[in-house]
């Protein structure tokens, strides 16, 4: 597992997922805290591609050898791709959640709940 960070350029909601958006991509993942938590990720359970997510909702499962945990949506929009990368070997969510280990990338619906987002400073601080 990786050592704590949370990148600067990324936004991040209160339950522990970030974004980062790209033109008119966002791309969806949990933070270091979140699988820190969750400890050895074994499976992701992604919601389907053309799937609405809402945020504040649920946008998938993460099963650890811990607990299942929801993956809570950081912003709402409809889902155009699954990390599938992750099916049968979900390590990089553990090993890289800011790269390798993002899991699913949408198209924003609306643009207002980036700003309600937390920025890595106003994250850290919701940790301690």
């Amino acid at each position: 597992m990786v050592d704590a960070h949370f990148p600067d350029q990324l936004k991040y909601h209160p339950e522990h997922a970030w974004v980062s958006v790209d033109g008119e991509v966002a791309t969806i993942g949990i933070s270091w805290f979140a699988q820190d938590a969750l400890g050895e990720v074994i499976f992701f359970d992604p919601p389907q591609v053309g799937a609405e997510i809402s945020a504040g909702e649920s946008a998938g499962e993460l099963e650890s050898l811990k607990a299942v945990s929801e993956v809570i949506a950081p912003i709402s929009g409809r889902v155009i791709e699954v990390n599938t990368a992750l099916e049968g070997s979900p390590e990089p969510i553990n090993d890289d959640p800011y790269g390798a280990g993002w899991l699913l990338k949408v198209q924003p619906g609306d643009g207002a709940e980036l700003a309600g987002l937390l920025d890595c400073d106003a994250y850290q601080a919701s940790l301690s």
